[in-house]
Order: structure tokens, then sequence, then C-alpha cells
């Protein structure tokens, strides 16, 4: 039986929610908290998950839900900027024969079904709030919210994603870095005939890619160097990505046409994080993007964070917990975790070198195809 019998979960988005499914199910309390009032339910566009990332949800127990609320599929398309198709090549199922190579699905969607599984597993849940001090003791951790409660735990985990609060509050150092890269991201309605992803290399943009959602829907992506955000104007936004659109043939023309809401066009930097000393500091851990973040050039960084958060669960809960001291187990599961998650960062950062030095010689495919069949084992 765990030495934690409490936990509080800092973050309401996919890390955290699988994690607190995960503990509950273990018989562990676990008080949820997320900033966002609504937790954020309507947030974001698109996801790309492959095997790996699939293979944790179904752990959790949601892989069915995903499943028809999503767009499975197993190839993907390379395309020249005017649509052309140059080659379709078989995915890699990370995930293991039984599920499919690679899933996208709405962000929200995704969302939705999480905390229906945090709501079912038991764990109480507060919204529209954040941690304002955390207070470390031989045995739990004190807490204070900025909306006046408290509570102690055994243990806190934080999956505050890339801008941590909870990383800074405890005096770790590292921060992320931008790569360089800017995202264009927007929602659409489905093409008739896209049925997987297509990317594109080259053209107006680094990157031209779009991944179905659903049957009504997909996302669409736009790679270009990064750009400062204070100087676009949000109301401009399907302006600035329709023009850049606009260089793509095939699909991309009708994706175009559909690029007119600027609530549903968002614009992002790339980020690189790896926090390269302990994840935790007493009893508070690190998990997720608030430990390490790369940016979507392998689709890799929400399948590192469930990866994580599945890790850590197995370790607080499996045969050796009761004999081990939080700090032996909160050690374990970064001395497991840090060379994989190593492992995709600087690969995913490497693509992204490649492409803006336009490094021609670079070796992308066996990079990639490496990195995958890594991904393939047993997190």
């Amino acid at each position: 039986m765990s030495t934690v019998g409490s936990v509080l979960v800092i973050g309401g988005g996919t890390a955290g929610n699988g994690l607190t499914v995960l503990l509950r199910r273990a018989g562990i309390e676990v008080e949820l908290v997320e900033a966002a009032e609504d937790w954020n339910a309507r947030t974001g566009s698109g996801l790309t998950l492959q095997g790996n990332a699939l293979r944790v949800l179904r752990e959790i127990g949601v892989w069915e839900q995903v499943r028809d609320r999503g767009f499975a599929f197993d190839t993907l398309g390379m395309t020249a900027p005017d649509g052309t198709v140059l080659r379709v090549m078989r995915d890699l199922r990370t995930g293991g024969e039984d599920l499919p190579a690679t899933l996208g699905i709405g962000r929200p969607r995704l969302q939705r079904v999480l905390m229906e599984a945090v709501r079912a597993s038991g764990a109480r849940v507060r919204l529209g709030t954040t941690v304002s001090s955390l207070d470390q003791e031989p045995d739990g951790v004190s807490v204070h919210f900025a909306d006046g409660g408290s509570g102690r735990y055994d243990l806190v985990v934080a999956t505050d994603g890339l801008r941590s609060p909870t990383r800074e509050l405890i005096g770790i150092p590292d921060r992320p870095q931008p790569t360089g890269m800017g995202i264009w991201r927007a929602t659409a309605p489905r093409p008739e005939g896209v049925g997987r992803t297509d990317l594109t290399y080259g053209g107006p943009c680094w990157i031209a890619g779009y991944c179905p959602t659903g049957e009504d829907s997909l996302y669409a992506y736009l790679v270009e160097p990064a750009r400062d955000p204070s100087a676009l104007d949000p109301a401009r936004h399907t302006e600035e990505m329709r023009a850049l659109a606009a260089g793509y043939g095939g699909v991309w023309k009708t994706i175009g046409e559909h690029l007119t809401d600027p609530e549903r066009v968002h614009y992002t930097w790339f980020h690189r994080l790896l926090v390269e000393g302990p994840w935790h500091r007493g009893r508070v851990v690190l998990a997720g993007d608030a430990a390490h973040a790369c940016p979507p050039t392998l689709a890799q960084g929400a399948a590192m964070s469930l990866e994580d958060v599945f890790v850590l669960a197995g370790i607080l809960t499996g045969p050796d917990a009761a004999a081990s001291s939080p700090d032996a187990l909160l050690t374990a599961y970064r001395e497991r975790r840090m060379p994989r998650v190593r492992r995709v960062v600087d690969a995913s950062v490497q693509l992204g070198e490649w492409l803006m030095r336009g490094d021609r010689a670079a070796d992308a495919p066996g990079l990639i195809g490496r990195t995958m069949a890594a991904l393939s084992e047993e997190p």
C-alpha cells in the first residue's frame, strides 16, 4: 500500500486529469485545482495523438470515448506546395497493433472526456483559483489557495503547463526557451477525402499540415519564423493565416475559405524545455509540460505528458511504494522518464533546426524512424 494517501494535482489539463483518474482508481484521495473557471472546456484547436498516447488513454479508461469523438488513421502523406501527393507512408503503431497509429481530436472534445472521467472518479475539483503558497513539512504539504481555502496533502503534483507557476514557487530555475518558430493553428470543416495528416515542407512556410479530428472537422497549422505576438492584432489573425494558406494548393484552398472566425485561429511560438536537475523539491513534483516541452515536430507533446503521469501513478501505487520514501519514489520517477523525454525533446528540436537552416543533407526520416521505434517500447 502506498505511503501517499492524499494528493493535490495542480492543473486540470490532459496530464492532470489523467493522473487524477489513475490515482483515484488506486484508492488515493485526490483534489484537483484548476485556474480556469470553465476547466478549459472550450480552449484550443486540435491534437495529434500517436499510439503511445492512445495506450495511456486506454489505461486511464477513456480510449473508447476518445476513439468515438476523434478520427483514427494509419498513414501519413507528403505533398508538394501545389497539393500534389508525393508519397504516402504507413505509420508505426507505437501503442501496439491493437491501436491505430494516430488519432486526431479536437482539444475541447478530449478535455470533456477527461473531465467526465475525473468527476466519475470521485475526486474533489476546485475551479477558478490558484495556489498562493506551499508550506512543506517532513510529512506533508500545507497549501493555501487564492480563494482563501487551504488543505494539507501527502504529495503535490504540478501539471500546470509550460509556464508553471509551481515550478517557480518551489525554486526550480529552468524556463522555456523559444526555438525560433511560430505556428498558426485553426479549426475548420473536414474537406471530403481528407482521411489522414498531410505535410508539406516548403512554400511560404516551413511546414503546412492538417489533421482530421472528426467526421466533420480538422485542424490546420502553418509553421513560419517566429513573429512578435504583441505586434499581431487578434482581429486580423484570420487574414494573416489565410494569406499564408493561399500559397498552398489542394485542400488548402477549401481550408482557407473557412478561415473567417478570429476566435478559431491561434498563434504561438515553439519552445524547448527540459528541467535538467531534480523534478521535485520535497513533496512537490513536476509532470508534463511543467517539466519538459518540445516543438510539435514529432507530435509527441501530449504523449510525453500522458506517459509521465502513467509512470508516476504506477510508482506511487506500486508494490515497492510502501517501503520507499517520497524522495526515493519521486527520484525513481524522474530517472525512469528522463532518457525517453530527452530523446524526444532533442529530436523534436533538431528537426526544427534542420528546417530553419534548410539543411538538405539532414537525415530527418532516419531520426524520426529511430525515435518512433523507441517510443513503441513501454514507457
